[in-house]
């Protein structure tokens, strides 16, 4: 999600912005949903760790914060098993330079929820929210990239349950560049001995499924669809992560969803890219307010989902975390305004 506007509810002196600008551009799909079965990958962004981005490196419970670890024992006795932990690149090395050494105090504390989360026997993906910026300038070094993959996969390399999303929603850029970083993030991954874990590739123009196949970058007139189907894995665990909320302009901040069945509506054309390109995917980031429309369709895309799990693997709710407050897709245990609704709704596809 981009840190934006959305929070101005909230208290800004506690919290950071976290909301997504998607793209506009719907696509003219059809309706498919069936009843509901498991996911593969059924989870909870969490945040905190990505808060207070305008305060780089930032205060620890100033401008940001960790996890709630005992709402991690609440979400897992209800089944879900995938907790997507949001942080930043800045925060993770020791200087302004994305080579340098893991910084000690941050990633202790990343390694502390990680190793809570797995000890679980459930899944803690590892994500930098950074749009495909290092201190808000687009990564464009996509071997200084790799290296920051291989430094902190070193951490990590010997704990299967670790999943590795190599930035959190790409936008205005190049999408040769965007499948450039993918790639370089792999090899990084790969190469410090981590080959067990799945990674997770974002696209460009916030990896917003609705787009993937028709929203052509500025630079290069090109698609997501067109860019990021040559990816390659030697231990094939490439999962394509795409996010989609369900107000007018799909950018989750609005309380209104367009109509109870566009969650399918906006999956379909990335469904087919995925089938037509023995492709796996997984809608890493997904919403909707508490009314009776959104909830409809949050069961419709869901269904969808379940129905399709030929191509896709898991979905996981934006969000939860400690500092939330009253925002409106809050599924933080327990008084999180949408915890009661749709928690239980979630429960259905563990």
């Amino acid at each position: 999600m981009l840190l934006s506007t959305a929070l101005a509810a909230l208290t800004l002196s506690t919290l950071s912005e976290a909301r997504p600008r998607h793209s506009s551009r719907q696509a003219n799909n059809t309706t498919n949903t069936s009843s509901s079965t498991s996911l593969q990958f059924l989870g909870i962004n969490e945040s905190g760790p990505e808060f207070g981005e305008t305060s780089l490196p930032g205060t620890y419970n100033t401008d940001y914060t960790w996890l709630n670890l005992s709402t991690i024992d609440t979400f897992v006795a209800q089944g879900f098993n995938t907790f997507r932990i949001n942080t930043l690149m800045e925060r993770m090395v020791s200087t302004k330079d994305m080579t340098s050494a893991l910084d000690v105090a941050y990633m202790g504390n990343l390694t502390r929820d990680v190793e809570y989360i797995t000890s679980l026997g459930a899944y803690a993906m590892i994500v930098p929210h950074n749009y495909g910026r290092f201190y808000s300038s687009i990564i464009t070094d996509s071997s200084a990239f790799s290296t920051f993959w291989t430094n902190v996969a070193k951490v990590y390399a010997n704990n299967s349950k670790v999943i590795f999303d190599t930035n959190n929603e790409y936008h205005d850029m190049s999408c040769k560049l965007v499948a450039e970083l993918n790639q370089a993030a792999i090899d990084g991954i790969r190469s410090a001995g981590a080959v067990s874990q799945y990674i997770t590739v974002e696209g460009n123009a916030y990896s917003g499924a609705w787009t993937w196949t028709t929203q052509a970058d500025a630079v290069d007139d090109l698609t997501n669809a067109e860019t990021m189907g040559n990816l390659t894995d030697p231990s094939d665990k490439i999962i394509y992560e795409m996010h989609q909320y369900l107000d007018s302009d799909g950018s989750g901040t609005s309380e209104t969803c367009v109509s109870s069945t566009i969650g399918s509506k906006r999956l379909v054309a990335a469904t087919e890219w995925l089938r037509a390109n023995s492709k796996v995917g997984m809608i890493g980031e997904f919403a909707g307010a508490v009314n009776n429309i959104c909830e409809e369709a949050i069961a419709d895309m869901l269904n969808y989902i379940a129905a399709n799990s030929d191509v896709w693997n898991g979905a996981l709710w934006w969000g939860a975390g400690p500092w939330w407050g009253d925002y409106m897709f809050s599924v933080e245990p327990a008084d999180g305004v949408a915890f009661t609704t749709y928690v239980p709704m979630l429960a259905g596809y563990a």
